[in-house]
């Protein structure tokens, strides 16, 4: 017989157990993968992947190494995550088109601007860049610290001691648990500039320092055209920036117009071909008919040209391809960093000035690192010139000894004990010895050729400039302003070596509307009992008469320009343009609506238009007895599925009604319920709460075990009755009850 024993279990209360977890787990993706450190601007696994290729001694003028091996040696010590999303950051750090200053220098096919993905790591190669050098050359002088790896085998650093300001300059993009982080790449040499201001005041007014860093600097150059948001983006570190490609209108062949694109927006960096095929795409669906022709003629530089047809106005069509394409985009500032393991928005000015607070810790320690070294050579060095004054007292203590553990003694404490020297006078010189461990080894290990004439020169100039550098190093130590010279004298070196012209243009460039040369009229649109769709010019049924109307069982009105949208049981909503719907007269046979949008074996149960949706309220009702109202610009968008509401497994939307804003606030509507036992539950529309469109809804009613809803629908004060599988049942005689509520048997 089993017996159980509760000695060993833990009883949790199971939410406060979830929020705990749930908390960890997002601090770590917060702090360990996908927030950069403000100091250094890069996220953990760009940082192991840069110490890694360290370690693999991958530096600028050695060989490159094969990309899985880098790719290998950062999982295995250091990330222990999937190769391939450490290989895409490795491709990411090696791409000129999204960073200011690559990170990585690629050998063979690490992608293009166009979208081409990069080949497969075992067929690349990589080392470190002249950039990457500005955030490793110090790690051996001990100026950040290292903790354990996740297995602790080895050691990795916690930051790396980068001295160019990386994250304003390459800029960073991640998505983290609540929060995400976008921070645009900047000019290398105005954030050099602006960081050298910063030093020289750290009042210095953000008016001020936007002389120096007057906004971003994408490498795919572009436009910023509303320059006017960049005192308050950088002010809070928050703001959006409409960037937009550059082109030009030149003169075509037979006397026709090309628009040609020479720099496209940042949000299109290494998606350029997608760009070109979203006009492509406008251009078949006749979008913008004054289009002839799309050519991508870009080889090293950009060159997209768009043919425009003889006696078209280009400048228009070029302001409606800013509108309709990602020629013209939107991106999104969040200069989110972690600083002491805290997720935090900077704005520039705080984001410099942790720059420079790192700077003045790093250069401290790597200045006390070079005076620890100096005086430890200026002790050997001096013991060595000592040692040449009495060298032949010395290499009589070492043939009068019978070990070098002996030597040594004598040498750093005047210990002559078992020692035999050729007189008592030696003797008594060499008991009064008192040389440093240090010195003591360096002196035993020094060989004969540092007594010829020249090297014991090269040993006292040695001295004269280790004490030389040694005053320097405790000037520099002993005052800010001295380090701050250092700091500015390499911040203006790296901007020697890295500037590089501003490719962005910043601007405040008014917005002008596409003008569509299309006449706007009122069309039907007529669906059969069988899903056969088409589309009439309201003056054809006006002629035949609306009674021609009761053939179909769908009909909706709508503008030409208008688009149908398709609601189904399953929860989804499908939109057609008007334009995709075949014109026709009502005898005609039309297309099926399953061959006009991907409906699939979905049951269609309402059909409306968009312009009359968007000004409108749905209720919604499922089979498993759920409800709420949508306001209808819940559904403004372009795409051509949506989801319409949330469903459990199983359950399925059996009403859907379109109410005005009137019939919301009058407070005489009715709901009614009809389930499949007969039951019916009347309540009135205000205890209804209007919800998102991808909530569930709340309980309508409450049904049997095997019950569920059949029907349900919208009543007005005047309504008598409602009908149901050609059936009418009496409006009146179902009694408001409470939301929620049992239903009552429904009423012929």
């Amino acid at each position: 017989m089993k017996t159980t024993t509760t000695e060993n279990l833990i009883q949790l209360d199971f939410a406060e157990e979830m929020k705990t977890s749930f908390r960890d787990y997002a601090v770590s993706v917060i702090v360990d993968r996908a927030l950069p450190d403000v100091r250094d601007g890069l996220k953990p696994v760009q940082r192991r992947i840069l110490y890694a290729m360290t370690e693999l001694g991958l530096d600028p003028k050695k060989p490159h190494r094969k990309s899985a091996r880098i790719v290998g040696d950062t999982m295995g010590k250091y990330h222990p995550h999937g190769d391939s999303s450490i290989y895409d950051a490795l491709v990411h750090m090696s791409e000129d088109y999204s960073l200011s200053i690559p990170l990585i220098d690629g050998h063979g096919n690490f992608g293009s601007l166009d979208g081409d993905p990069a080949a497969a790591m075992r067929y690349t190669e990589a080392r470190l860049s002249e950039g990457a050098m500005t955030m490793l050359d110090h790690l051996e002088k001990g100026l950040v610290d290292f903790v354990p790896n996740f297995d602790n085998s080895e050691k990795e650093p916690t930051v790396l001691p980068a001295m160019l300001p990386n994250l304003l300059i390459n800029g960073t993009t991640g998505i983290a648990v609540g929060m995400v982080t976008n921070i645009p790449p900047h000019n290398p040499g105005e954030v050099i500039d602006g960081a050298i201001a910063f030093i020289d005041n750290p009042d210095i007014s953000l008016e001020e320092l936007m002389t120096y860093i007057p906004g971003p600097d994408f490498p795919t150059g572009g436009m910023i055209t509303n320059a006017e948001v960049l005192p308050a983006l950088y002010a809070t570190g928050e703001g959006k920036l409409k960037v937009r490609a550059k082109a030009h209108i030149e003169n075509g062949d037979y006397g026709k117009k090309n628009i040609v694109i020479t720099e496209i927006p940042y949000t299109s960096a290494g998606n350029k071909t997608r760009l070109v095929e979203t006009i492509v795409d406008l251009m078949k669906d006749k979008v913008f008919e004054e289009i002839n022709d799309v050519r991508d003629e870009s080889s090293k530089d950009v060159r997209i040209v768009i043919e425009v047809k003889k006696d078209r106005d280009a400048d228009n069509l070029l302001n409606g391809l800013y509108k309709k394409t990602g020629l013209e985009d939107t991106y999104s500032v969040n200069m989110l960093a972690v600083k002491d393991q805290q997720p935090i928005v900077f704005n520039l000015k705080s984001m410099l000035a942790e720059f420079v607070e790192f700077q003045e810790i790093l250069y401290t320690k790597e200045y006390q690192h070079m005076l620890s070294k100096a005086n430890d050579r200026l002790e050997i060095v001096g013991g060595l010139i000592r040692a040449t004054d009495i060298i032949d007292l010395i290499i009589e203590i070492l043939r009068g000894s019978t070990s070098v553990k002996q030597a040594k003694g004598c040498l750093m404490t005047g210990d002559t004990t078992d020692i035999k020297f050729k007189s008592e006078a030696s003797k008594k010189q060499a008991s009064t010895l008192d040389f440093s461990e240090r010195q003591a080894d360096a002196i035993l290990a020094m060989p004969l050729s540092k007594l010829i004439g020249l090297e014991l020169m090269k040993l006292h100039e040695e001295s004269d400039t280790l004490l030389k550098n040694i005053e320097t190093y405790k000037k520099v130590l002993g005052s800010m302003k001295e380090l701050h010279k250092v700091i500015k004298k390499q911040l203006q070196e790296f901007r020697k070596k890295f500037d590089q012209p501003r490719r962005t243009e910043i601007s405040q460039v008014a917005t002008f509307n596409y003008v569509v040369e299309e006449k706007i009229e009122d069309i039907y649109v007529l669906i059969d009992k069988f899903g056969y769709t088409k589309s009439c010019e309201a003056s054809i049924i006006a002629k035949q008469g609306e009674e021609v109307l009761k053939d179909f069982p769908n009909t909706v009105k709508m503008k030409n320009t208008d688009k149908l949208c398709v609601f189904t049981a399953e929860g989804n909503m499908y939109q057609v343009k008007a334009s995709a719907i075949p014109k026709g007269r009502p005898k005609d046979k039309g297309v099926l609506i399953h061959t006009l949008c991907k409906v699939g074996k979905e049951d269609i149960i309402a059909y409306m238009c968009f312009e009359d949706l968007f000004e409108s309220q749905l209720l919604f009702v499922t089979k498993s007895g759920y409800i709420k109202l949508v306001s209808g610009i819940e559904f403004d968008t372009n795409r051509s599925v949506v989801t319409t509401t949330k469903l459990e497994d199983g359950d399925l939307v059996v009403g859907l009604t379109q109410l005005s804003a009137m019939d919301v606030l009058s407070c005489t509507q009715k709901v009614i319920l009809y389930t499949n036992a007969g039951l019916s539950l009347g309540f009135p529309l205000e205890e209804v709460p209007e919800l998102k469109k991808v909530s569930r809804g709340v309980k309508a009613i409450s049904l049997d075990k095997n019950d569920f809803v059949a029907y349900a629908t919208s009543v007005g004060p005047y309504d008598e009755f409602f009908t149901y599988r050609g059936k009418e049942y009496s409006a009146k005689k179902v009694r408001n009850r409470k939301r929620g509520a049992k239903g009552q048997k429904a009423t012929l």
